[in-house]
């Protein structure tokens, strides 16, 4: 499934997001047509290779972003490049079963078109390069080296963000052509990921981007849906308007990921449910927008995000980073069916998990008591942190879902 023409398949698959607002208040979502499959669960290990030992949770797909393996360390000189340490994230991602994304760019100091402007990273590296035969070289180089065992490649990170990139949407868009044509021409089957814009500013700058045509020189959208400190269901708004200009610039075909998202500073959680709700809910919520693979920032960053996967001070995963874990249990091969959020903030989402009916419910308001529908049948409860129990006639539902069975 790695031909651009296979993601094609895959991204018509999905029944055109749609939802409905009742009479009474509740809202309703319909599901995509395809179960859950192992692709949709990314993550970020920044030192997987310096000290992070490897999760013991499984996903699919690891994104090489803070990870020191940026262009202004894999070449800190014009033609002197250093493999050193992606070489090892390779050993480990092969050994680990794992699909790389690597992010290309930034730019390095001594390629920049203003290598003193201040940026988020190094002086230079938000500006693109001075010379496009830089960036062509670099694409190479990289693309040949590791050809056959790197399969995606994005070309920029949160362009909008001007830490990020200083250039201009159409410096851009001449920085996707040539990395699209470079990438395809070492070899056809790598996934070309779009520069991925951030956050609700960067709805506008994706708008500008496909406007110039940026769609031709991507089989997927990536985009970085984060919302805090709203809680996850402010993503569904986000993922509407970024669809909304993906059609409006006949863009709409393209899979859309969400490469990297999470939760940051001021936001503080209270609980460890509730970070583990956030968590599981964003997956259950992308899944249900029709994301096809979103990328959790992070494993191991303790320094930005409030929602690091495991502990700082013993290396240990943390409750929320095994909820990772309990949540794929619950999602991989499922239908997700429909959600529907009731007026009280209580979402009830129906899934087909082999042939059988179960739901999972949560409250995105107070914590609450929720009637069991006498139709459903309800036998067992899993909660959050792998725990089962005989159902009742009703369940406490707050931050973080509970898995509803029948069996």
């Amino acid at each position: 499934m790695r031909s651009t023409h296979a993601y094609f398949i895959t991204a018509l698959l999905l029944v055109v997001f749609c939802s409905v607002i009742a009479t009474d208040g509740s809202e309703s979502y319909a599901g995509p047509t395809q179960a859950v499959d192992a692709a949709f669960f990314g993550m970020h290990i920044h030192r997987a290779a310096a000290g992070t030992a490897w999760p013991p949770v499984t996903f699919a797909g690891w994104r090489l972003w803070d990870a020191d393996v940026s262009w202004p360390q894999l070449e800190p000189e014009r033609g002197k490049w250093d493999f050193n340490l992606l070489d090892r994230y390779v050993r480990i991602a092969a050994e680990q079963h794992v699909d790389i994304l690597l992010t290309l760019g930034p730019t390095p100091a001594w390629a920049s078109a203003r290598p003193e402007e201040p940026s988020n990273y190094g002086k230079g590296n938000a500006a693109e390069p001075k010379l496009l035969a830089d960036w062509e070289e670099y694409v190479r180089v990289v693309a040949t080296r590791y050809k056959d065992v790197i399969h995606n490649y994005e070309v920029w990170n949160e362009p909008n963000v001007k830490g990020m990139f200083t250039g201009s949407s159409q410096t851009m868009l001449e920085l996707s052509r040539a990395a699209y044509r470079i990438l395809k021409s070492v070899d056809p089957i790598i996934t070309v990921v779009s520069p991925s814009a951030t956050a609700d500013d960067g709805a506008p700058w994706l708008n500008q981007f496909v406007a110039l045509d940026g769609c031709r020189y991507a089989d997927v959208i990536g985009y970085h849906f984060y919302v805090t400190p709203k809680p996850p269901e402010a993503m569904l708004a986000l993922i509407r308007k970024v669809r909304t200009s993906l059609r409006k610039h006949e863009c709409q075909n393209k899979p859309l990921w969400n490469t990297e998202s999470g939760w940051a500073s001021p936001k503080q959680f209270p609980s460890e449910e509730e970070a583990a709700g956030y968590l599981i809910r964003t997956y259950i919520l992308n899944w249900l927008m029709g994301i096809q693979r979103c990328y959790w920032y992070a494993w191991d960053n303790h320094n930005w995000s409030t929602l690091d996967l495991t502990s700082p001070a013993k290396n240990q995963m943390t409750k929320a980073g095994a909820a990772y874990g309990t949540m794929r249990d619950w999602l991989l091969g499922a239908n997700l069916r429909s959600c529907v959020r009731e007026p009280s903030g209580v979402w009830t989402c129906s899934f087909d998990r082999s042939g059988s009916a179960s739901w999972i419910v949560w409250s995105d308001q107070r914590t609450q008591s929720f009637a069991l529908p006498a139709g459903w049948q309800i036998r067992s409860l899993i909660s959050w942190t792998g725990e089962v129990s005989t159902a009742g006639n009703s369940v406490t539902v707050g931050p973080a879902p509970v898995l509803l069975l029948r069996h």
